[in-house]
């Protein structure tokens, strides 16, 4: 008897202990001052805790208010997690920064337009000067389907000599510029035969950066399908933590009516004081058990909270979230082979790896493409134009000797008898055609002309002896193809196996269910026939006790069992990604994907 006193004393002591430490801590944190930002939010919950006042079976939390609690399904809790989730808001800027890639690399095939103006003096000793003023507007453009390039082009050049205008300004010549203008409008066209004709580093890379916008987009929708499985795992964790507090809650409640009828048969004469100390240890135990389930209820919300809210400041971080919704168990085992199916059309580690092997095919094409001769089609087309500047059009009289001649002619006349002398007849000179006379105006004109057009056509062969490049980078292609086929395989092999134990997790799950519902049904039946027992003075408070925690452990069983049902479908679904389909989501994608 004396040991039996001294281990409920044990046990007493350890409670007592608890509940002045308790209230050596909250009189600490009634002096503290909030320093940070967090704390300014956090509305202050007064815990009671002191050595008059401590009800052990309190259910209040720190900084949680109870008054104003947040009711939330599971459903609204999935919606809130896919808008305020920040790592969804990770991924989907990651899908927004690859879309501005493919939109960068796009500028490879804007037009360019190019204007050039250059004023030029060029000389040498012993030659005459000139002076030539360039205008010139050009505009490229790559062709996409073929990868040819285009330029259209707009030259204008006025060359002066400076010896001549010279002569010119002076009264020395008889026309009046020495200045010659062009001008020529047309295009060149290069087509590659060969290299660079189905794919060109252009085009790959575009191509590349559509996939890679793809991948980041299935990364997206994994983050996506994960947090929805990480707020039902959530979700349901608070379901279970709070059951257990209320079950734990009711069997504290069923202790302390039992002291109360255990004082009152003391008081009555009916009962030994001991049974008195063995009541309130075992009430001690249960109020501490509670204080542990409460503890695990704000594990199980914070996390909760941490999916479903976007800002650490705010205020549902303060509100109690109560679930609305309880767990379902189908009557019916999974589908394995339709499970299978599902994963292997959806999950989105097989369509990143696919689009891999697709960015791999896109450098083996290219590299082969690569190892070919380059053959170009070169083409231009010009309109040109030619004209002078403000030169006679009229007809001119010169002598036919002049200079040297005529001083050499006289001298013959000297030799001569008048009658058979040298004449010096005067030779009409044609001036210039008035199409040919003019400005920039003029040869502009002169473009459309009938005679202005100018073509022509060539090809250009270029072909590196050996092209070890070439070959180097495709057989590193390749290699690179063979490392993505063997990954495919290793991920494809771990989907299968992760898809077949989800399965039978669920399956197992719904058996362990009916399990546990048979279980807490018969620990209700023995506590009820316990209970007639000990009212009849046919038990003890030990037995009455044992059969009151065996219940809450069935209890709790079968609410595990249910939860561990609804977090084991929610892994199927995310083993299958499914989840989407299942709770009827259509999530908004970051960018169009085209």
């Amino acid at each position: 008897m004396t040991l039996r006193r001294s281990r409920k004393y044990f046990l007493i002591i350890p409670v007592l202990g608890l509940a002045a430490l308790l209230s050596v801590d909250a009189a600490a944190q009634g002096s503290q001052t909030p320093k940070d930002r967090l704390a300014s939010v956090a509305p202050t919950v007064s815990t009671g805790v002191s050595s008059d006042n401590y009800t052990p079976s309190t259910t209040s939390r720190i900084g949680v208010q109870t008054a104003s609690p947040l009711a939330l399904s599971l459903d609204e809790a999935i919606k809130r997690a896919l808008a305020n989730n920040n790592d969804i808001e990770v991924s989907r800027t990651d899908v927004r920064f690859a879309d501005t890639t493919v939109r960068g690399l796009r500028r490879l095939y804007d037009p360019v337009f190019t204007l050039q103006a250059t004023f030029s003096h060029s000389s040498s000793t012993g030659q005459q000067g000139t002076n030539d003023v360039r205008i010139n507007a050009n505009i490229n453009q790559r062709i996409k389907p073929g990868g040819g390039t285009i330029q259209g082009f707009f030259n204008n050049t006025r060359t002066e000599n400076a010896f001549a205008q010279a002569q010119v300004t002076s009264g020395g010549l008889s026309s009046g510029s020495s200045a010659i203008y062009s001008s020529q409008l047309g295009f060149n066209y290069t087509q590659p035969l060969l290299r660079n004709f189905g794919i060109d580093n252009t085009r790959r890379q575009i191509k590349i950066a559509k996939k890679q916008l793809r991948q980041s987009d299935s990364d997206f929708q994994l983050q996506a399908t994960n947090t929805i499985t990480d707020v039902q795992r959530a979700y349901w964790d608070l379901v279970l933590a709070l059951r257990d507090q209320q079950n734990r809650k009711a069997n504290v409640e069923l202790a302390r009516e039992n002291l109360r009828q255990i004082t009152a048969k003391i008081d009555a004469g009916a009962a030994a004081p001991l049974e008195k100390a063995e009541v309130e240890t075992e009430l001690a135990n249960r109020e501490g058990d509670l204080l542990l389930a409460t503890q695990q209820v704000g594990i199980a919300e914070n996390t909760l909270k941490k999916l479903v809210i976007r800002d650490a400041l705010a205020p549902e971080w303060a509100q109690a979230i109560v679930p609305t919704d309880s767990p379902k168990v189908a009557p019916l085992p999974s589908d394995l082979n339709a499970a299978i199916n599902d994963a292997f059309d959806n999950r989105f580690e097989l369509r990143r790896l696919k689009l891999q092997r697709e960015i791999n095919d896109l450098d083996i094409s290219f590299y082969k493409n690569q190892a070919k001769p380059q053959i170009d089609l070169n083409t231009t087309f010009s309109l040109d134009g030619i004209s002078r500047g403000n030169v006679s059009t009229a007809n001119s009289l010169i002598p036919q000797f002049t200079g040297n001649d005529e001083i050499l002619r006289q001298k013959l006349n000297t030799l001569f008898a008048p009658g058979s002398q040298l004449p010096n007849p005067l030779i009409v000179v044609p001036g210039s055609p008035a199409y040919f006379v003019g400005g920039f105006n003029r040869s502009m004109s002169n473009m459309f002309r009938s005679d202005a057009p100018n073509y022509s056509i060539g090809v250009t062969f270029s072909f590196p002896f050996f092209n070890r490049t070439a070959k180097a980078n495709l057989a590193g292609a390749q290699i690179t193809g063979e490392r993505i086929a063997a990954q495919t395989r290793a991920q494809e092999e771990s989907v299968l196996t992760d898809v077949r134990n989800a399965v039978q997790a669920v399956e197992t799950a719904r058996l362990r269910v009916d399990t546990a519902r048979r279980a807490r049904q018969s620990a209700e039946a023995q506590l009820a026939g316990e209970r007639k027992l000990y009212d009849a003075g046919r038990s003890t408070t030990f037995l009455l006790f044992q059969r009151e925690n065996s219940l809450l452990a069935a209890q709790n069983a079968e609410i595990r069992a249910e939860t561990d049902y609804a977090k084991a479908v929610a892994d199927r679904e995310r083993a299958t990604a499914t989840a989407f389909r299942e709770h009827n989501i259509t999530i908004d994608r970051p960018v169009d994907i085209k």
